[in-house]
This record gives structure tokens, C-alpha cells and sequence, in this order.
């Protein structure tokens, strides 16, 4: 608790989301009144070519061409920064529960692009799994290695990352050099890319992994399907 403001990053964050609902509820009353015809703007945008109105938080998204720590095409309309710790069973939930899906319907089709951060939440070992995805990235095996974790994470409380597990994690994803992977686990370019992350999360308030970041507008938790097809049918303007 942040006791010289009076409330906590996690109030924050979910007081800017509130807030991004309540305009975009007035924004479409405005619109379309009770009984109008009067299109969306978000939807007319999006026929139009014309990229739709970002959320408070702008645009996060990096955009790098073949980035390997991300899934959909550069151009895609619809950019969530994911915020996320190894350890985290919610993360988890997420990774084995709601990301495949949304990679079929949405990341395949080019309306969505995902693109991940490290947010070490839950000590050393959280740490160093992050740079230890990074390695695995670099060999091309990136979201394997992240789900080969996810899907054995305990439903409560944080996995055990030895480094022993991590490299155990790398195999399982098909890394070709795991000799490569273990030393690359705490390069420095690695260690400086996830505090890069972390100070990034810091600046924006983040209080809670796993969180999300949907063309500028927060979402916080694993929230079910349901709740980010909406969110992405919103930031798209209708237009997947």
C-alpha cells in the first residue's frame, strides 16, 4: 500500500480501467442514442482504414519485425502488452486457459498482436526464469519454453525454477543448445532486458501479474475468454 497517496497501484490500475469503461460506455451513448442511427466511431475507423482511438495508457506496443517474444503481425490493429512472471499461477492460467484461443481466433486472422514482458514478481528464481526465456528466444523456442513451464505451474502458490528445472524446461521445448541456453541464462544483455521490463511495469503502476495492456487500455488478471474477446472486439472497432 502506497500510504502517502492513500491508495495502492492495484486501486490505481483498476481505477484507470474503470474509468476507461465508464467513456467508452458515454462515448457510445453519445454515438448511437436510444433509438439512433448514428455509427460507432470506432467501428467507422475501422472501415476506413483509420487505426482506432487508443486507451489512456497509448501505445506500448515495440512493433519489432520478427520479434521472437511475440505472436501476430506487426501491422495487426489490435497490440496487448502482456505483463507476466513465471511463477505466477494466474500467468499460468492464462498461458493454458485463454491464450490459445485467442492465438486461433485472433492472432492467426492478423487482428491481434501479442507481446510479452517480464514482470518478476516472486523472487530470485522468478528472475532468473525471465532471463532464462530470453535464452530460449534466442534459439527460436520463446513461447515453447514458456509453455512447457505454464503447463505443469501449480493451480496456487509458485513453481519451483531451479536452474536445473529451467534447462529441464529448455529440452522439453526443443532448444537445440542447452549448453548455450545455461550460460546465456544470466548474460548480462538478458539480466539488463528483464530489469528493463520491471522498471517499465514500475512506471506504469502495474501492481499484479499477469496484466495486460489492450491498445493502451489495462486489464488486470486472468479474466475468462469471454472478457478479452470483448476487449479486443472493442479496441478492433468491430472490424475482426
Amino acid at each position: 500500500m502506497n500510504t502517502s497517496s492513500g491508495i495502492s497501484r492495484r486501486e490505481r490500475w483498476l481505477l484507470v480501467a474503470l474509468v476507461v469503461i465508464a467513456l467508452a460506455l458515454v462515448g457510445a451513448l453519445v454515438a448511437r442514442p436510444p433509438g439512433g442511427t448514428e455509427e460507432n466511431p470506432q467501428t467507422a475507423a475501422a472501415q476506413s482504414g483509420d487505426p482506432a482511438p487508443l486507451g489512456p495508457l497509448g501505445d506500448l506496443a515495440q512493433r519489432i519485425p520478427d520479434d521472437p517474444m511475440a505472436l501476430g503481425p506487426v501491422d495487426a490493429p489490435v497490440a496487448i502488452v502482456m505483463f507476466n512472471d513465471y511463477r505466477c499461477p494466474f500467468c499460468a492460467k492464462f498461458s493454458r486457459d485463454t491464450e490459445p484461443e485467442l492465438v486461433r481466433r485472433y492472432v492467426e486472422s492478423g487482428t491481434v498482436r501479442l507481446e510479452w514482458r517480464d514482470l518478476a514478481m516472486f523472487g530470485p528464481q522468478s528472475t532468473t526464469a525471465a532471463q532464462a526465456g530470453r535464452a530460449a528466444a534466442a534459439q527460436g523456442r520463446f513461447w515453447e519454453f514458456n509453455r512447457a513451464i505454464y503447463a505443469v505451474a501449480p493451480e496456487t502458490g509458485h513453481a519451483d525454477l531451479t536452474d536445473d528445472a529451467l534447462v529441464e524446461f529448455a529440452r522439453q521445448a526443443g532448444v537445440p543448445d542447452l549448453d548455450r541456453f545455461r550460460a546465456e541464462m544470466r548474460a548480462p544483455e538478458n539480466v539488463q532486458a528483464v530489469q528493463a521490463d520491471s522498471a517499465m511495469a514500475a512506471a506504469l503502476g502495474v501492481p499484479a501479474t499477469p496484466a495486460f495492456v489492450i491498445n493502451g487500455t489495462p486489464m488486470l488478471g486472468a479474466h475468462p475468454l469471454d472478457t478479452f474477446v470483448a476487449a479486443i472486439e472493442r479496441a478492433a472497432g468491430g472490424a475482426s
